[in-house]
């Protein structure tokens, strides 16, 4: 497995990155790769262009942006993709960045997954302090899981669970609310995932990229799942947070807890202290805005950190105060061109 060999000196505390509302952005979202072994149907199209290799960052590109913003306030890293645990040693990218957990720098290294690949990493991840991991998981039918996802085997995403959570990492399940084709295994989804200690957190499917099928014949609003789980089950708002835009609800009868991320029917905008980054090295203030900032540029015109210091200070300055998700039933387009697998899921 090869080495990344930090820079020195690279960790040196600077003044924390704060957005033009005065909010102080903790939180980064990394895309290591824009590919996945699925195709699930609200996130790509069947058949994919991903990118060429040549334009993905290195692992130790990745390693130095993430360390960046690590020394500029940045508290919590999430790995995601397309699908990370796919990219070729991306264990030695966890392995790097575990050093800023050592150091206290960093409170939580963190990643989402489909699952697919936990057999074979798990235990590593846990080896390099990822406590907690979340896993999209949207029906427990294993013909509709292949067909929601195309090419999915359910069977290897719940031993993927079944290994990280023997070596000791929470796992939290994210399933996106699909009018007709989960919406009425939502609450066996959720009982199942109380039943096993994890918590669950449903997502309003967003309009993000052409993925080959219409967004209005995919659109659940949560509002209504939740009206509809509330006949059945005591649930209590709680003032509970996990760095994301989820609001959470205790389950009486399951003991666990729900989450809903609403980009559409409750814009989660207001408390916002997170940004994307892409594998490519272009950075996103919103996940709901087409501005963003290149910083592979900067970051590879000096081996210092001033050019890339002062280009991600121009981007937070341009942080928008929310996103303007909408899913238009007139021309039904995507309100953003790119695909959540290319942004960071």
């Amino acid at each position: 497995m090869n080495e990344i060999r930090p820079i020195p000196g690279s960790t040196a505390a600077s003044p924390a990155l704060v957005d033009p509302f005065g909010r102080s952005i903790s939180y980064l979202r990394v895309s290591v790769t824009d590919r996945c072994d699925f195709r699930c149907v609200y996130c790509m199209s069947e058949h994919m262009t991903f990118l060429p290799k040549p334009d993905l960052l290195t692992l130790e590109e990745l390693d130095r942006l993430c360390t960046a913003f690590v020394s500029r306030g940045v508290e919590k890293l999430r790995i995601t993709g397309g699908e990370p645990l796919v990219r070729r040693d991306i264990m030695t990218l966890f392995r790097s960045l575990s050093r800023h957990l050592d150091s206290g720098t960093l409170k939580e290294l963190t990643v989402t997954t489909n699952g697919s690949q936990l057999t074979r990493f798990a235990r590593e991840l846990a080896s390099y302090g990822v406590k907690r991991i979340n896993v999209s998981l949207d029906t427990l039918d294993p013909e509709k899981f292949k067909a929601l996802t195309r090419w999915g085997d359910l069977s290897k995403v719940l031993a993927g669970i079944d290994a990280a959570q023997e070596a000791g990492i929470h796992i939290k399940i994210n399933a996106v609310a699909l009018k007709d084709d989960n919406e009425h295994e939502i609450a066996s989804l959720m009982e199942w995932a109380h039943g096993r200690g994890m918590d669950l957190a449903l997502i309003e499917v967003m309009p993000l990229g052409d993925v080959g099928t219409e967004r209005v014949d995919q659109y659940l609003p949560l509002s209504l799942v939740r009206a509809r789980l509330a006949e059945k089950y005591t649930l209590e708002d709680i003032d509970f947070r996990t760095g994301g835009p989820a609001r959470y609800v205790s389950v009486q009868e399951t003991g666990g807890k729900l989450g809903f991320i609403t980009p559409l029917t409750h814009n989660f905008c207001e408390g916002c202290n997170r940004v994307r980054l892409t594998c490519t090295g272009t950075l996103y203030m919103c996940l709901g805005q087409e501005d963003a900032a290149d910083l592979r540029g900067p970051m590879r015109a000096s081996a210092s950190n001033d050019l890339l210091y002062t280009a991600m200070d121009e981007a937070i300055a341009r942080k928008p105060k929310g996103h303007d998700f909408v899913i238009d039933r007139r021309t039904k387009q995507p309100a953003v061109g790119r695909h959540m697998s290319l942004t960071g899921g």
